[in-house]
Formats: structure tokens, sequence, C-alpha cells
């Protein structure tokens, strides 16, 4: 996990600000307007990209967590727990440019329909993940019950992606929509280009996530030898006193 760690954290940068760039280039110069929902439509460009790069960091948090209760391995739990820091980050951003162009297509912020419901949970799930992860710090069963509730959401996923095909909802099918969508060329580009740009981005994130856990689990296991090298030495000095006082 090392090596991976070092390339991600050399490769993606580049990658991210090259693509990034080029993606807002298109969506604010290059793209047409959508005929039916304006220039709201715009934000599509990153909203989609952005629920697809939490759904790729709690598919890894998913699969990590697996790993940890079969190994019980630190980097396991490590490599879960900036999984879903990262997914939290887009799936946060996938809410609130959601509501923005809700209010702006429908008039409402939030509305009650299947796709955005079962979102809202899913986000909930990994927010007790996040709260578990910081109020139970110091507890040693905290992982375990952690790597269940990120297994939880993973699971959830599916159900998210395939809300408008299950349910009657209102949500726009923006992608492979028979009836419009993005189905213009320099659209679908400009959508690949947030694609790129947010699956560097999220990869990014998450490595330099991982290597701050795993540098502060470091720091915690030298300070904690430092402290059973002075309860020694003390507890040393005390029977020299009492040795010498006999």
């Amino acid at each position: 996990m090392d090596t991976l760690e070092r390339w991600l954290l050399r490769i993606t940068p580049i990658v991210t600000f090259a693509f990034g760039l080029a993606s807002l280039a298109a969506i604010f110069f290059w793209v047409p307007s959508d005929k039916m929902l304006g220039l709201s439509q715009r934000i599509f460009y990153w909203h989609v990209p952005a629920a697809t790069a939490c759904f790729l960091a709690f598919g890894i948090a998913g699969v990590a967590s697996i790993g940890y209760l079969r190994t019980r391995g630190s980097q396991w739990d490590h490599a879960a727990h900036a999984a879903v820091s990262v997914g939290m980050l887009f799936a946060t951003i996938v809410l609130v440019t959601g509501c923005i162009w809700a209010h702006t297509a429908w008039g409402a912020w939030w509305t009650g329909d299947p796709r955005l419901t079962t979102f809202l949970v899913l986000w909930l799930v990994f927010a007790s993940y996040v709260m578990l992860r910081v109020f139970a710090r110091d507890n040693e069963m905290a992982p375990r019950y952690a790597a269940v509730l990120a297994i939880v959401g993973a699971v959830n996923m599916p159900l998210v992606m395939m809300a408008t095909r299950l349910f009657r909802s209102i949500h726009p099918q923006i992608v492979g929509n028979p009836n419009g969508g993005i189905d213009d060329p320099r659209m679908v580009t400009a959508l690949m280009l947030g694609f790129a740009a947010h699956l560097g981005l999220v990869l990014w994130l998450w490595a330099m996530r991982l290597s701050q856990l795993r540098s502060q689990e470091r720091i915690e296991l030298l300070e904690a030898d430092l402290r059973d090298e002075e309860q020694y030495a003390m507890s040393r000095s005390v029977l020299s006193q009492r040795s010498a006082s006999t």
C-alpha cells in the first residue's frame, strides 16, 4: 500500500489540475446550453462526477472494511477511514449542488423523490461512521463497528443508483436517456473531462488522508513507547532510592 500511496501522490495532482481546468473551460466556454433546462444544466458536469467520486470512495471503504474484518490489519482500517472521509466530502457536494439545481428547476430545495431520499440515507450512514470515529476514538471496538457501518453503506449504493428505475421519480436521467439529456458530443466530452478530474481528485485526497492517518498512528505508537520508557525510568529511580535508604 506504500507504493500505491506514493504513486497516487505523484500522479494524481497533475491529472486533477489538467482535467479540472479543461473541464471548467469546456463548461463555461464550449458546451451548448440544454434546450429544456438552460444554463442550470451545466451544474450536472460536476454534480454527476461528484456523485461517481463519492460512490468510488464509499466502494473502496466497503472493500477495505471487509479486509479489516478478515485480517484486523490497521492498513485496511486506515484505507477505509480515509475513503469515508473523502467520500463524505463529495457526497456533501452532491447534496449541495443537487439542492441548488432543484431550486432552479423545481422551485424547491428538497423533495421526497426516491433518488434524493436514498442518497440522503446513504449520506447519514457514512456521517454516522465519521461521528463514530470522532467520538469513540479511544474505544478499541470502534474500528470494528465502523467497518460494519461502511459495509452497510456500500451495500446500499446499488439502491441509490437504481432508484430512478425502481421507483417513480422526477429526478432527471441525464446519462443514457433516450428522450434527451447529455447527448451532444460536446456535452459528452465535457462530462468525461469532469469524470477524469474527479477521479484524479478523489484518489489524490484519499492518498493524502491515508498518509495522514498512517503518520498519526506512528506518532501515537512513539508517544506510547516514550510513556513506557518514562514509567520504566521512574520505577528504576524509586527502587534505587529505596535500596539506598535501606
